[in-house]
């Protein structure tokens, strides 16, 4: 193992969930406003997975009073609280770059089938 994987190593989170391209989360991050502290809870869509080890990230997509709102976290990061699965979709592709172009009910997925 080199070096730098040893320093990242102790930094990676072991709480996560399996996460996947079309699954539905909730992602509370941390938001500092000033001097305060507070939780924000993020749901929508994950459109896509990035990146491995301490670089890993996510691109989650929701709706907000009729606009399309798109954030990328870092899920190793120290502001992200937790993330929690909502939902498990069917996504046929690692990219979900087609859900900009859609809205209402033609914009969610399917659920998967427990197996």
């Amino acid at each position: 193992m080199s070096l730098l994987e040893e320093i990242t190593a102790e930094h990676l989170r072991t709480d996560l969930p399996e996460l996947a391209s079309g699954d539905t989360v909730k992602v509370s991050a941390r938001v500092r406003e000033g001097n305060r502290e507070r939780i924000q809870v993020f749901e929508g869509t994950v459109m896509r997975l990035r990146g491995g080890g301490i670089s890993r990230s996510i691109t989650v997509r929701s709706i907000r009073s009729g606009v399309g709102v798109e954030r990328t976290f870092k899920v190793h990061s120290p502001r992200i609280e937790k993330i929690e699965v909502v939902r498990h979709g069917v996504a046929r592709r690692a990219q979900l770059y087609f859900l900009r172009k859609r809205v209402g009910k033609a914009a969610s997925l399917r659920e998967r089938r427990p197996s």
